[in-house]
């Protein structure tokens, strides 16, 4: 289960492997990684390791999904510090100068060049091959289902989240209000666009993926304490292998 080094340097890492199902899984902040020509964007490798430079442990959770389910996952592997793949091109956080905090100054006073060839090399060949997977699933006529994959702080500017995942959504909620009711059947305090909502300017991977395209879809936030460790990537990957398909039954 490793990524093509080819793939890998196109900006994306594909794990996994199709096997019939209907998952398809997407993870737009899994890497870390900076291009050798910022260096180090300005920022201490202590802040680029916090939540601000990634998905903290969604990496382990997508990777162990995808051998579970079994499914094909498409990982960014490129900060969020160097260009946000879950923004749309010139939309204000994209490229942030500032994250919670900490500035960022390599992506001060970019022109407009600078931030066309953060595009061309990261943004969009990550959608590009995530597009390519959906078409020739879409072709063959076969059942899709698109996955977002992320995490989120347990907390931020003083409060305390008090969910154990989020599930977000927006234009169709249908199998996001399936997977809300399996998941806290667990047990588990889930957030109904919490911590994050779903809009149309907020993020760009569903909108794109899912809901241009009128595919069912889901985007699912865990909390990272619980998936800072191996251990718990792997339960929330079983938890998840479990109820993703009983979710998608029951839609």
């Amino acid at each position: 289960m490793t990524g093509s080094n080819a793939e890998t340097a196109a900006g994306f890492a594909v794990y996994g492997s199709d096997q019939g199902g209907p998952f398809v899984l997407v993870s737009d902040h899994a890497g870390r990684a900076v291009p050798p020509e910022l260096g180090d964007l300005g920022v201490s490798a202590e802040e680029r390791a916090r939540h601000i430079g990634w998905d903290i442990g969604i990496d382990g959770v997508g990777r162990h999904l995808a051998a579970c389910l079994p499914a094909v996952l498409i990982e960014q592997v490129y900060s969020r510090l160097v260009i946000d793949c879950n923004r749309a091109p010139g939309h204000p956080t994209s490229i942030v100068t500032v994250s919670d905090g900490t500035p960022v100054p390599a992506n001060k006073g970019l022109t407009p060049e600078q931030i066309a060839a953060r595009h061309d090399a990261i943004l969009h060949p990550y959608h590009a091959r995530i597009t390519q997977e959906l078409d020739a699933r879409v072709q063959a006529g076969r059942p899709t289902v698109v996955v977002a994959l992320h995490s989120f702080t347990p907390e931020m500017r003083g409060f305390k989240r008090p969910w154990h995942a989020g599930i977000l959504h927006n234009h169709d909620s249908r199998l996001a209000h399936i997977m809300l009711e399996l998941l806290r059947r667990e047990g588990l305090t889930v957030g109904d666009n919490e911590p994050y909502a779903l809009t149309d300017t907020s993020d760009y991977t569903i909108p794109l993926h899912g809901e241009k395209r009128q595919l069912p879809h889901l985007e699912i936030e865990i909390r990272q304490d619980l998936i800072t460790e191996e251990a718990g990537q792997k339960e929330w990957a079983a938890r998840l292998a479990r109820l993703l398909p009983e979710a998608w039954a029951q839609f």
